[in-house]
């Protein structure tokens, strides 16, 4: 038997969020007019041209042209009676091969509130990105045009993203307090899926393929250009780069009740899903993974500044390990072993402030020399601590030697590369602080 989620007290919730919403319904359409060609209206879109919604919702399409009308009706009926926000229903036609475009064009042009857009190209994550893209209204937000998901979750859903709390908004169908029907294999399918991707990735959201889904835009514009699937995959690598970069992404349990008539190739999307998370680890392994700076522009700060570490680090464990076979017979194992680690930990401090920090990460040489000086003194206690221990076990050998100062340098570069970080993280802090205050508490000695 079919079960609902409890009633929501949506005039509280209405409440909570009511003075930023009218801040916003007056500032959106200024704004968007400001802006001007920066939102260009998209090749193959027609519909009226009202004025900028708070919300618009997307509704990827292929090959719907039965389903298409009935749905985007009682859909568009429910925002005009039910939903207290200004919302727009765009439909996306990717590459329909029926009369789907027909159909869309019809709704746009008799329908107010509908509007719609075709691509050339097949693709779900292909068509919300175009919708969301080119949108101008504050969320973005898209459904699967067989509203599986009831529509009482919308407002639950745009909500904390039209109040700021939050930045990304999923609906979800494992969270507690949904109520799911669905067939078993898809129930197994579904739940197999996230449980990879638990393991695989580590992630916190629970449900990351529900067809329901919403953003700020200003969030969705620095997101966008990060993801690279463009089908079933993209929700997925969406709100892994969204998690990964700090964004916060609120869940709402669902009533879904699975569409029967579903035509998704579920073996295709399932080769395409594996082979989409063994991207991500691949890129999370080898310090390239996709980040976004505040300001939205793309980056990859791990994946440089990982390859510059390790770069230094190499050359300079090379380096230690020749002036320590040079001067070992004249100084001595453990005079060596000092002067061979102050040779290379000064060159391997200067190579980090100028190459794998700065001058873009702000670390100045004296934090960097003290990181150094740092990492200096515990390999010197590591390794002269190592090499007693191989001397005094009567185990003394080249290769135990260069056991014992590997084992030195890589935990004394370890706690150089924590503290390198942890001071350019702080310089960042600092900056940003700096640079969110207002002009006369920035600049005290100005006066205005």
């Amino acid at each position: 038997m079919s079960q609902t989620l409890p009633r929501l007290d949506e005039p509280a919730l209405l409440r909570s969020i009511a003075p930023v919403v009218e801040m916003s319904a007056t500032e959106v359409p200024r704004e968007s007019e400001a802006r001007g060609s920066r939102f260009p209206t998209p090749s193959g879109q027609s519909g009226q041209n009202s004025s900028f919604p708070l919300v618009e919702l997307a509704i990827p399409v292929y090959n719907e042209e039965h389903a298409l009308e009935v749905n985007v009706c009682r859909l568009r009926s429910y925002l005009d009676e039910s939903f207290p926000f200004q919302t727009t229903v765009r439909i996306v036609d990717n590459a329909s091969t029926d009369g789907t475009w027909a159909v869309a064009t019809r709704l746009a042009a008799t329908l107010p509130g509908v509007t719609a857009m075709r691509l050339d190209e097949k693709g779900k994550g292909r068509a919300v990105r175009a919708a969301w893209s080119t949108s101008s209204a504050q969320v973005v937000a898209y459904m699967d045009v067989d509203l599986s998901t009831h529509l009482g979750a919308l407002l639950p859903l745009v909500a904390p993203l039209l109040s700021g709390h939050s930045d990304v908004a999923i609906g979800s169908r494992l969270a507690p307090g949904a109520h799911v029907l669905r067939g078993v294999r898809r129930e197994v399918v579904s739940r197999g899926y996230h449980l990879l991707l638990r393991l695989a990735l580590r992630n916190q959201f629970s449900d990351a393929t529900c067809g329901f889904k919403a953003a700020r835009r200003e969030t969705a514009e620095m997101l966008l250009p990060l993801v690279s699937d463009e089908h079933w995959f993209f929700d997925t690598e969406l709100l892994v780069l969204a998690e990964r970069n700090g964004f916060r992404i609120h869940e709402v349990p669902v009533d879904w009740i699975d569409d029967a008539d579903s035509r998704v190739k579920v073996r295709t999307v399932a080769r395409g899903d594996l082979r989409g998370i063994a991207r991500l680890m691949h890129s999370r392994a080898t310090g390239q993974e996709r980040q976004t700076s505040s300001n939205g522009s793309k980056n990859l700060p791990h994946a440089r500044q990982g390859t510059r570490y390790a770069g230094v680090g190499v050359v300079s464990t090379v380096a230690y390990l020749v002036i320590f076979l040079v001067l070992r017979g004249d100084l001595g194992m453990y005079a060596a072993n000092v002067a061979a680690l102050a040779l290379s930990t000064v060159g391997n401090t200067i190579a980090h402030a100028r190459f794998t920090f700065g001058p873009r990460g702000g670390l100045r040489m004296r934090q960097a020399a003290i990181a150094g000086g740092t990492s200096f003194v515990t390999a010197i206690a590591l390794t002269s601590l190592a090499l007693i221990a191989e001397e005094l076990l009567g185990a003394a050998s080249s290769v135990t030697e260069a056991l014992a100062i590997l084992l030195g340098t890589v935990v004394a570069g370890f706690v150089e590369l924590v503290m390198l970080r942890a001071s350019a993280y702080r310089i960042h802090t600092q900056h940003a602080r700096r640079e969110s205050r207002p002009d006369h508490l920035a600049s005290p000695g100005l006066i205005s």
